[in-house]
């Protein structure tokens, strides 16, 4: 699988997070046996972020034709130890899904998570964990973090004005992954409140995993 390169977050910093205002309650249907449903309110979150002065412009991913593919404005984040996992089918693969890591640093958090093709068929993701009206289809941008106690949804931290130019801090990928493939993923969100140590994380497709711990 051939990836884009990508730009390091040395250049970014954060100049505003936005908290969400609560315009409703709805309900997360848990998938692939995440649980029972949950209540949780709507939240629209933004993280705008700004160069330093001695950085570059960032740079944008994949060859820049294609507005459902966005971009990403984040280096990879390190893998870690496995901290949550499932076996999944979806799209006829066989895949385990392991969380390998969600860390609070300062404002924002962390997730890092692979995606292994254990079967013998290739999975074609398409644009199932992106946000394909933002312009980032072929990214986890879509995915997100639940706070059922306080009912607050976070999404992924993103810059730049959708549909072409939206990029956010998180992994792309390709259409295809191949049988025995193994995806590292990662993706940035506003940090919950330090009273908050554990969450749900929702990886649409893959399913929603609860009480995932924040380190």
């Amino acid at each position: 699988m051939q990836k884009a390169n990508t730009p390091t977050l040395a250049g970014y910093v954060v100049t505003a997070v936005l908290a969400g205002l609560l315009t409703g309650c709805g309900m997360l249907t848990a998938q692939q046996g995440g649980g029972e449903k949950q209540p949780v309110a709507k939240e629209k979150q933004a993280v705008e972020l700004a160069n330093s002065a001695d950085s570059a412009e960032p740079a944008s991913t994949g060859d820049g034709g294609d507005s459902e593919t966005g971009g990403q404005a984040g280096a990879p984040a390190e893998q870690g130890t496995v901290i949550a996992g499932r076996e999944v089918k979806a799209g006829g693969a066989d895949l385990t899904v392991e969380i390998t890591g969600l860390k609070r640093q300062g404002r924002l958090s962390t997730l890092t998570f692979t995606v292994t093709n254990k079967g013998d068929t290739r999975w074609e993701m398409s644009s199932n964990m992106g946000d394909t009206p933002a312009g980032l289809g072929l990214t986890v941008a879509g995915i997100s973090l639940v706070d059922p106690v306080n009912g607050k949804r976070y999404t992924v931290a993103r810059t730049g004005t959708p549909p072409t130019k939206a990029k956010c801090l998180c992994s792309d990928y390709d259409v295809w992954t191949e049988p025995g493939e193994v995806l590292p993923l990662h993706a940035t969100f506003a940090a919950p409140p330090p009273d908050v140590t554990k969450i749900n994380v929702d990886l649409k497709v893959l399913g929603v995993f609860t009480d995932v711990p924040i380190s």
